[in-house]
């Protein structure tokens, strides 16, 4: 017993004191679009003799970053999946906190869609409408923003359908939410006649109602599992869903994407450029946690962007991930093998 208790206070020392391999997993955290694309590769990762499955969180591309940048050392995360490239501020807020040797490591391309349940009425719509159903405010007959009116889709359009405006999406955490901002609501905003005219009267003034999502409870922040949104389509007919391709891809059998622009969401549609709400996905990787806190970080990023994985036709285009054409696939192997970030 006393040998024991003498071994126990050893370990316990050793492992106060030693700065290397402090957690035996690696630990990613971000997007809940990447969020799949992660764990394939960690179960995978998983199986390979001599490792542990990687821990993945779906904490939303903001939330991820925040958790990336808060440090380095064994309680804050190696990898930051994202669904829109890293902003200044976010770099500024690791280089403060000492995460100052990231590597940014773009992995595919991804379409946003626009869903409802696989029984449902389908519906074409474009992205001016989008905007118009969407927005917090919107211009009336005199050019003056006033609170969206809009309670049916009709009201937006005779075209559309006569029912409530009721859409379930992604909350301002989620680089999908981003996304969706740049992609629609902004685009949608410039497509309108007298919002143009209030751009040249009050820029700061434009730039706000175009962005801004309606909080009157025809839009619906869903959190960031995109699961449960899924679940909520099959529930309710007449309602629709934002989030990534990948999570229809994964559930066609209980919901549907629908046009947008004419164009429906499909591998080829994205891949070709021709889906209007498509963007590409990243993970970061903190290139400190190489050595000392994540034993095995450089073989899963290997596993990650090895063809039979990120590939055309690796297992995750079977999760929905678009591939990158291959030029520029091999380009960012090529890259990231210079910088040392994938072992050799």
């Amino acid at each position: 017993m006393k040998k024991a208790l003498v071994l126990a206070a050893a370990v316990a020392v050793v492992a106060a004191t030693a700065p290397a391999q402090a957690r035996d997993q690696i630990r990613a955290v971000g997007s809940s679009t990447v969020f799949p694309f992660t764990t394939a590769v960690a179960e995978q990762f998983g199986r390979t003799p001599g490792m542990k499955t990687p821990i993945v969180e779906s904490t939303g591309t903001g939330g991820g970053f925040r958790l990336f940048c808060a440090g380095i050392g064994d309680a804050h995360p190696d990898i930051a999946n994202a669904s829109r490239a890293i902003t200044a501020s976010e770099k500024a807020s690791c280089k403060q906190n000492g995460v100052t040797d990231i590597v940014e490591v773009k992995i595919g391309f991804d379409g946003i869609v626009f869903a409802n349940a696989r029984n449902a009425q389908a519906l074409n719509i474009t992205i001016p409408q989008l905007w118009m159903a969407l927005a917090r405010e919107v211009p009336d007959a005199t050019g003056k923003l006033i609170p969206n009116p809009a309670k049916n889709w009709s009201d937006i359009d005779k075209s559309l359908p006569a029912k409530k405006i009721e859409v379930m999406g992604p909350p301002p955490t989620s680089g999908t939410r981003d996304a969706w901002v740049e992609l629609v609501m902004t685009p949608g905003c410039a497509a309108n006649a007298a919002m143009k005219a209030l751009q040249t009267a009050d820029a700061a003034k434009y730039t706000a109602a175009c962005a801004s999502i309606r909080e009157d409870g025809a839009f619906i922040e869903a959190g960031e599992n995109d699961i449960l949104i899924v679940r909520k389509l099959e529930a309710n007919a007449d309602a629709f869903g934002i989030f990534g391709y990948s999570f229809l891809a994964e559930n066609e059998d209980k919901i549907k994407g629908n046009e947008i622009g004419g164009v429906k969401p499909t591998y080829e549609s994205i891949a070709g450029n021709k889906y209007p709400v498509s963007r590409p996905l990243f993970f970061y990787v903190k290139k400190q946690h190489m050595t000392n806190v994540a034993p095995g970080l450089a073989e899963f990023i290997r596993a990650f962007t090895d063809d039979k994985a990120w590939g055309p036709d690796g297992y995750l285009a079977d999760h929905g991930l678009i591939a990158l054409p291959d030029a520029e696939r091999r380009k960012v192997q090529t890259e990231s093998r210079a910088l040392n970030l994938i072992a050799m």
